[in-house]
Parts: structure tokens; C-alpha cells; sequence
């Protein structure tokens, strides 16, 4: 039996061949330093875990839960969305619960889009941002994020073909890999953009918790009008250490959040209603937790610009989430860059290509190790005279 046409046009799993050659590094016994990973190091905090033992001893929760997820779980994410931003969300229909914002970020362009319509999507971007185009036959284009305009695209950049056959468009603030944010002139810049020429837009607000130097990350619903055309989707993988749990939720414009509701009751039948007592509690609860990690991280990323200038490798520092955005030494590729550091130092990157073509140039650095780990990383790169 033969793959679909569908399956053969996915793009390779970029994070998948990343892990893969990782491990089989560690498999030699070398102590590999892994900054190539997206997965948070720390342990969810103590009374999400409590939440979540209680609920699943309790016999109730054993049963399916409903298609579209308990009340409880609705009525959290607008709670949190009226607390943290102050956005008007009705829990009703205006919530769609996912078993993971990647979920709905590849299924959306299958909800959305009939074969031949144009996706817009950021590049460098998230890998998975790509796998939704073909499974609903889609194209799309890609928009430049450039450093000299802050790793924000240009619309006016953009073809005229794109901005009038576009129907969708991907935007990710904090960014992954660059660890950009946006701001609200940039969100309200995209509202009016979206609405002239009749683009949705989703934000992948992954690392909305994450932001430094006193910055708040907006969300793009705090944009006049972002709900006329838009979506937000958050994961409490990073906010709250929950990688593992598989819960996020997208919250926004009722028409496309019904579109997500309804494909979501064809491909599943609801997450544990423990899992998402569980969530609740978590973004219903003290924040204190999430003050605390944000604290982490930016210390490991204070340490990590003063390690890197220390040895004349001259970055710019994030200002939002748990990545680093590194130029690689001059006469090096990404890819070459990346193989270096693994087989020369026993540091795992993730190479910019792997983001797409603006990401050559680059490699991206994940804060998921402690502050120790960062400075002798750094020690090992001194060591093969790149800088000097």
C-alpha cells in the first residue's frame, strides 16, 4: 500500500532528524549539551500537579469528556485572557480546546482553506507551520522576518498576488527561533492590513508569558478589531512547564474558532476532563509560578549574552521567549555551524535553515539548561578560536 499523495507532500520533521542525531550522540556516551531543544527543563509546578491527581482519582473524570471540552476549562482561558490582557472572550463561542496549540495550528488551513487558496507564513517560523498547507492542498507563501526591521514583516513588501489571494496568515510574537516581539502598533498595523485585503489571522502565542527587560508581551487580541479577523492561539506548555500534558486552547473570532470546534469533532473526542480541571487551575491560580520561571530565563539569557561577548561572539539579546537567535562565525553555514559545535564541542543547536531560507545565517539557542551548562557551553565554542 502506496502513502496518500497528502502524506508524501509533508515536509520532513525537522525537530524529529534534530532529536534523532542528538541522541544518537548522547547513545556514544559524549556528555552533549543539548541547546537545540524547545523542551522546558523545569517540573510543573507543585499545585497543577496536586489539581491533577485529585481529579483523576475521582471517578467522574473517568468518562468521556465532551466533544468540545468542560465548562470549566472555557470559562479559565476567558478568566485569564479579561485578567492577564484585558480581552473580552465569551467562554461559549469564543473557545476551542486543543490537545496542544500544534494541533490547531496544522489542522486550521484544513478547516479554512479549499485546495489552491494561499497561506501566508513567517520565515524564519515554526517548522509545523508548514505541515497544514498540504494536507488541505493549499499553497502558501512565505514573509521575510529581517533583522533591520526588527524580525517583524513587511507588508508592504509583500507581491500584490499575495496580499489579494491570501486568505490565512501565520504570525508568531514572542517569536520562535528569534526571540522578537511584536508591539501594539505592529498588531494594529496587522488588524488593518487583514481587514483591507480579507486575510484571517492566526497568532501563535506560545511564549506570551516569556518577555524581558519589564516587557509584557501583548497579545494580538488587544488589537482594535483583532477579533473581526482573528485568532489567538495559546499552549500552556511554556507558561506553565505543561510539554508533556498536551493542552492549549485557541480563543478569538466565533466563525473561525466554530471551523476548528467542528474539524476537532471529526478527528477527536475530547481531552480528559482531569487534564483540563487541571489547565483551569493552572491559569486560574496564582501566577506566581510564572513570574518565577520568567525570572530564570532571563537570568540564563543575561548570562548567556555576557559569555558570548565575553569571547567577541557579538549577539543580540531576546527580548521574549526561551530563545537565543545567534549569527554563525563568518564562512560558515548554518548547517556547517550546527555539525561543528556537535562534533567539535558536543553542543546540539538547532540550525536557522531549519526555519526556513531567511534562517541561514543563524542558529538557534534554547535557555532549557541551567546557567552552569550555558557557561561552559560557551567555554567549549572558545575553544576552537572562532572569534578571535
Amino acid at each position: 500500500m502506496e502513502f496518500s499523495n497528502r502524506l508524501q507532500q509533508l515536509p520532513d520533521q525537522f525537530f524529529s532528524k534534530l532529536a534523532s542525531r542528538t541522541k544518537q550522540a548522547m547513545l556514544q556516551g559524549r556528555d552533549i549539551i543539548n541547546l537545540g531543544q524547545g523542551n522546558p527543563d523545569q517540573p510543573t509546578p507543585a499545585h497543577i500537579v496536586k489539581e491533577m491527581q485529585e481529579a483523576v482519582a475521582d471517578p467522574q473524570n473517568h468518562r468521556y469528556s465532551p466533544f468540545r471540552g468542560i465548562p470549566e476549562m472555557h470559562q479559565a482561558a476567558a478568566a485569564f485572557y479579561k485578567r492577564e490582557y484585558g480581552v473580552d472572550i465569551d467562554p461559549d463561542t469564543e473557545v476551542a480546546v486543543l490537545g496542544g496549540t500544534k494541533i490547531g495550528l496544522v489542522e486550521l488551513p484544513l478547516a479554512l482553506l479549499n485546495p489552491g487558496d494561499l497561506l501566508l507564513l513567517p520565515d524564519p517560523g515554526y517548522p509545523d507551520y508548514l505541515s497544514g498547507a498540504p494536507l488541505a492542498e493549499a499553497r502558501f507563501e512565505t514573509m521575510p522576518l529581517k533583522a533591520e526591521n526588527n524580525f517583524l514583516p513587511d507588508y508592504a513588501e509583500l507581491s500584490q498576488s499575495a496580499k489579494d489571494q491570501a486568505k490565512l496568515m501565520y504570525l508568531n510574537y514572542p517569536n520562535n527561533p528569534t526571540g522578537a516581539v511584536a508591539d501594539d502598533h505592529f498588531f494594529n498595523e496587522t488588524v488593518e492590513f487583514a481587514k483591507y485585503h480579507g486575510i484571517g489571522v492566526v497568532h501563535d502565542f506560545a511564549y506570551g508569558a516569556v518577555g524581558f527587560d519589564g516587557i509584557k508581551p501583548p497579545s494580538f487580541l488587544q488589537a482594535t478589531g483583532a477579533k473581526e479577523i482573528g485568532i489567538e492561539m495559546y499552549t500552556l506548555s511554556k507558561t506553565y512547564n505543561m510539554a508533556g500534558w498536551r493542552i492549549g486552547f485557541a480563543v478569538g473570532n466565533a466563525k473561525m474558532i466554530e471551523a476548528l470546534n467542528i474539524i476537532q469533532d471529526h478527528l477527536f473526542a475530547g481531552l480528559s476532563p482531569a487534564l483540563q480541571l487541571a489547565a483551569a487551575e493552572a491559569l486560574t491560580a496564582s501566577q506566581q509560578c510564572v513570574v518565577e520561571l520568567n525570572d530564570t530565563y532571563e537570568s540564563r539569557r543575561n548570562v548567556l549574552k555576557a559569555e558570548c561577548e565575553r569571547i567577541g561572539w557579538h549577539i543580540e539579546a531576546p527580548k521574549g521567549s526561551f530563545f537565543a537567535w545567534l549569527p554563525v562565525p563568518e564562512g560558515f553555514t548554518s548547517m556547517e555551524f550546527t555539525d561543528l559545535l556537535l562534533e567539535k564541542a558536543d553542543i546540539a543547536v538547532a540550525a536557522g535553515s531549519g526555519f526556513g531560507e531567511s534562517g541561514e545565517g543563524y542558529v538557534r539557542v534554547g535557555l532549557l539548561v541551567d546557567e552552569a551548562r550555558i557557561v561552559e557551553a560557551i567555554q567549549r565554542i572558545e575553544k576552537l578560536r572562532l572569534f578571535v
